[in-house]
């Protein structure tokens, strides 16, 4: 029997969107949105983590759609902050703040009397991939940087612009597209997850 020829990936954020039909361009599967899928619904994240996170999407998604669904969560932990705001990244700052230029700001205030060497700071990504039938794995990745001064760079989303990385002396938002997908939190977790994802894409396990 034939696999799976469609996946959704279960966001909202075209940014995400963007950077999953690059890294995952050689597959042979169809990649769909949720607004492709005609799903509207926000699934709230109740979890208290990002695995936990992951597979609340990755199931009600899932299961909205009859689809093989992959949902990610990922987020931004700061060393000097107790590893904050780590599933709170899309939330950081709560009602205050409702842009993510706000919330960059926000980090970088509570950052502001902690020294370079302290600034230490990691992108984390799990991913949680379920089918019809229910739920079918997960993987961890990660990358480390540091958080800047000042917000550099115009490409990617997020953090992106604060996230320093020492081996280009640049931030996430200096890198080209290309360049961010070959070291992100999301490369390397979608590089522990491809054979997973082959193996279902390409079988009829998960139908």
């Amino acid at each position: 029997m034939p696999g799976f020829s469609q996946l959704v990936i279960a966001t909202h954020n075209q940014g995400k969107i963007v950077e999953y039909r690059d890294l995952l361009k050689d597959l042979p599967v169809e990649l769909l949105s949720l607004g492709d899928v005609g799903i509207e619904t926000d699934v709230e994240e109740t979890g208290a983590s990002f695995e936990e996170n992951a597979w609340l999407k990755a199931d009600n998604y899932s299961r909205l759609s009859g689809l093989l669904t992959l949902s990610d969560d990922s987020g931004l932990e700061v060393e000097a902050l107790g590893r904050e705001p780590g599933i709170y990244t899309a939330r950081y700052g709560g009602e205050r703040c409702t842009t993510f230029h706000e919330r960059v700001l926000l980090l970088l205030d509570n950052l502001a009397t902690v020294s370079w060497e302290r600034r230490i700071a990691r992108f984390k990504c799990v991913i949680a991939l379920a089918g019809p039938r229910g739920r079918i794995g997960s993987v961890v990745g990660s990358v480390a940087g540091m958080i800047e001064y000042q917000p550099a760079g115009t490409q990617g989303f997020g953090f992106d612009p604060v996230f320093f990385l020492p081996s280009f002396e640049r931030t996430m938002a200096q890198l080209s597209l290309a360049e961010k997908n070959a070291i992100s939190h999301r490369s390397d977790a979608l590089g522990r997850a491809r054979g997973l994802l082959t193996r279902v894409i390409q079988t009829s396990d998960a139908n």
